[in-house]
């Protein structure tokens, strides 16, 4: 397969998923992102049942991206800077583990890579805090409703309480 053409998958979970796929879609690399639920026990997960806290999933988002363009690694170190990794279960106004932060692996070579990312962001002095942002395995992906996909291209100036931070 041409480099051009590889694709890999991983799930990202920071908080609310409008501000998330807002900015990971602008990522030079990243092909397709999705806003869905992701991490819950629940099956067939909907906004209904997710806002509630009880399910288990995260408001997460399914990025494609051409690991020859961005690897995995410089994508997790754009994704620690979209987002308070050291607030558990919180991002801006949005309070519950629905909200918390969370890397869904979809191979074993991410969650090493993701672990090794994690504890560098921990040691940099970067945030006053320790990282609390979960490494797990994807489990099933559950899409968001239509009206959340590209949230913020259909109602600019939404709500969102992300920003890349230097």
């Amino acid at each position: 397969m041409p480099a051009a053409e590889r694709r890999e998958t991983v799930i990202l979970a920071g908080g609310c998923f409008w501000g998330m796929e807002e900015l990971l879609r602008a990522i030079p690399g990243v092909l397709e992102t999705e806003v869905g639920y992701s991490g819950g026990t629940v099956p067939d997960a909907t906004y209904e049942i997710v806002k509630k806290g009880k399910s288990g999933h995260a408001e997460a988002v399914r990025v494609v991206f051409d690991p020859a363009r961005l690897p995995f690694e410089d994508l997790l170190g754009w994704f620690f800077r979209m987002h308070d990794p050291t607030t558990l279960d919180r991002q801006g106004n949005d309070v519950g583990t629905q909200y918390r932060s969370a890397i869904f692996c979809t191979n074993g070579g991410q969650r090493a890579a993701a672990e090794r990312v994690k504890a560098a962001v921990d040691r940099s002095g970067k945030w006053r805090k320790p990282i609390v942002t979960r490494i797990e395995e994807a489990g099933p992906w559950y899409p968001a409703e239509e009206y959340h996909q590209d949230y913020l291209r259909k109602n600019p100036g939404g709500y969102t309480c992300h920003w890349i931070r230097d």
